[in-house]
């Protein structure tokens, strides 16, 4: 009967099926640009924190602030939140599932100390808290499947 009809007798899903996940180059393309932005983003911040370790009066002093430390406690504060970025931003550049969702907690305490550092130096810290929201959304939107190659598909 399958040669009557012309068809196989294995059946397989159309290409379209709901089986098979789309791929998407976009979301792999910005994950990639992500971990990029990650690791430049942790270098820059770890030279933001060595400057406020090594010279006190390069960052400006606020009289009145709820969470005021002391300019080197912010440089502490910012090489090792940087060191954590860029590590984890290889992580993420190298394609490991775990350095992705690890990359959103760390790029988040990122965003939330800069939002901190904002008295000290508004201006950076509004370009990093920037570039982090762009960082968090690509690993957020970001799917296993839509690497291009190794898409699992389940079997009938």
């Amino acid at each position: 009967m399958a040669q009557a009809t012309g068809r196989s007798s294995t059946m397989t899903p159309p290409p379209s099926s709901h089986t098979e996940r789309q791929r998407s180059p976009w979301a792999a393309g910005l994950v990639l640009f992500a971990g990029i932005m990650m690791v430049a983003n942790g270098i820059l911040s770890i030279f933001e924190g060595a400057v406020g370790v090594t010279k006190n009066g390069v960052y400006a002093a606020t009289g009145n602030y709820t969470y005021k430390f002391d300019v080197t406690s912010w440089g502490w504060i910012h090489i090792a939140v940087g060191a954590a970025v860029a590590i984890v931003g290889l992580g993420v550049i190298a394609g490991l599932n775990w350095a992705r969702y690890l990359g959103i907690f760390v790029v988040a305490l990122s965003m939330f100390a800069n939002f901190m550092f904002l008295p000290y130096y508004p201006l950076w810290a509004l370009v990093v808290i920037a570039i982090d929201v762009f960082v968090l959304w690509a690993l957020c939107v970001y799917r296993r499947g839509d690497q291009g190659g190794g898409a699992r598909t389940s079997a009938r």
